[in-house]
């Protein structure tokens, strides 16, 4: 199957950037990242898909989540210097893959 034949099936396409297949939008998740005000940045889920900035999209399971964290792809990702913290996006997928 081509990108195109997928697109027209499923329409936008993304990579995840932990596990690097490409999938259709709707089944990822979108993240962003969020400057504290100490400076510290941290990754954040973006369901709604409506942060403003940079984005990537991840399959919402924690095996890709570790992937992405071990391949440091965040930072590759959202063009950030330094690691950011994955907590709250730890804490969001929990959350969903117990309901």
């Amino acid at each position: 199957m081509t990108p195109h034949d997928l697109l027209a099936e499923t329409g936008p396409v993304r990579t995840c950037i932990g596990c690097r297949e490409r999938a259709a939008k709707r089944e990822l998740l979108r993240v962003t990242l969020r400057t504290g005000g100490d400076g510290s940045l941290a990754v954040v889920p973006d369901p709604a898909g409506t942060a403003p900035g940079r984005g990537a999209h991840l399959h919402p399971t924690s095996a890709c989540l570790e992937l992405a964290v071990r391949r440091r792809a965040f930072g590759r990702a959202l063009r950030s210097a330094g690691s950011p913290s994955v907590d709250e996006l730890r804490e969001h997928l929990a959350m969903s893959e117990t309901e």
